[in-house]
């Protein structure tokens, strides 16, 4: 199971409304157990874009990468991981800068 340390959140601004709703952007610092198959001695986030609508919120997209390189890393988390990433954006909606 992976574990959010810190974490960064912006507003995407849409000053032509394309996108229905709002979105955000999140940089997620993570930590994940060394038997785990995503461990990085260098560290890991997530970049994370949730989508805020009248109608509720979503995970959009996620990517993995390492800490210190920036490298991108091609693996899908688990059901429950996503589930956490999900709800912990949904929880700092309101930390987001305008």
């Amino acid at each position: 199971m992976l574990t959010i340390t810190e974490f960064q959140v912006e507003n995407i601004k849409d000053p032509f409304r394309i996108l229905e709703g709002k979105r955000y952007e999140y940089k997620l610092d993570i930590e994940v157990p060394e038997d785990d198959e995503l461990y990085s001695e260098n560290g890991l986030f997530v970049r994370a874009l949730y989508s805020d609508q009248e109608d509720g919120g979503k995970l959009v997209k996620y990517d993995l990468y390492e800490k210190s390189t920036e490298a991108y890393l091609d693996f899908d988390l688990e059901d429950d991981e996503v589930q956490v990433i999900e709800a912990f954006c949904r929880d700092h909606l309101g930390d987001a800068e305008e």
